[in-house]
């Protein structure tokens, strides 16, 4: 059986760069490093950052907190001035991506347009995004459920977003606004990851896809794994794969989201020749 592993697939730098700066700060100290939030969308990895001694708040105001590091997606100016009156040390982790797209997005606001974020509403990257776009911000993540728009419109993109989506909903708002102007924050590693995966899954009989199952940009490697390959499973290790899923299968292909660890998906490697040695 042939494995084809994506070679987009894994941490990207912004991932990278906080799991850089996390781990380096537990071996400096064992007591009172928190992140705010999940640092990253990976189970696994948040769970080896807690073996280290960093734990998870949503509580900036707990008197636990020695350090406190800012997850990678991001969060909003509330949560800055927040941290500022607490007077322990914050470490910003945010992506470099996110930091611009936040940067944009309040060049927008205080330009006077009215911010439309494609995005997912609930993800903490847009959330923390809301917070620098104005009281008349808008979120929309398909074309379906775009909002009425006003005439001057400033578009801003969540890095994890697929192009297609941006596209199509700035054809629509184009339709009505009279001016727009549009900042396209789409992650050049998530757009690349993206186009590697669809094109890995065009060839293969099977696709694994590795990441966390709360991870937004993991789930888009899924969905677009379905549109062209007949067998496409999501698992977040190795002890998730079934043997019984490679029945007929002679060419396997792996990806995996942007806050996959390399030794996970190692582990998933093994675990397939494992499987290929016994058939």
């Amino acid at each position: 059986m042939k494995i084809m592993v994506a070679k987009k697939a894994g941490f990207c730098f912004g991932v990278k760069r906080a799991i850089d700066i996390t781990f380096d700060l537990a071996k400096e100290s064992k007591k009172g490093v928190f992140t705010y939030g999940p640092l990253i969308h990976n189970p696994q990895v948040v769970g080896e950052l807690k073996r280290k001694g960093v734990n998870t708040t949503n509580d900036l105001y707990s008197s636990d907190i020695k350090t406190l590091i800012i997850r990678t997606h991001g969060v909003s100016p509330d949560v800055y001035s927040g941290t500022s009156k607490m007077g322990y040390n914050v470490i910003d982790a945010t992506c470099p991506f996110v930091k611009k797209a936040q940067r944009f997005t309040k060049i927008l606001k205080d330009e006077g347009y009215q911010v439309l974020i494609i995005g997912d509403k609930q993800h903490p990257e847009v959330q923390g995004l809301i917070g620098f776009a104005g009281d008349d911000v808008i979120v929309a993540d398909d074309v379906e459920n775009l909002p009425d728009v006003k005439k001057k419109v400033g578009i801003i993109v969540q890095t994890t977003q697929p192009f297609e989506t941006f596209r199509k909903i700035v054809l629509r708002v184009i339709e009505t606004a009279r001016e727009v102007k549009i900042y396209n924050t789409i992650c050049d590693s998530t757009a690349q990851r993206v186009k590697e995966t669809k094109e890995l899954a065009k060839k293969v009989d099977m696709m694994i896809i590795v990441g966390g199952k709360n991870s937004a940009n993991t789930n888009q490697l899924v969905k677009l794994s379905n549109e062209v390959c007949a067998k496409v499973y999501h698992i977040e290790t190795a002890e998730e794969i079934l043997k019984k899923w490679f029945k007929g299968v002679d060419k396997v292909g792996i990806s995996g989201g942007a806050s996959t660890p390399q030794w996970i998906i190692d582990g998933v490697v093994k675990k397939i020749r494992e499987i290929s040695v016994r058939r």
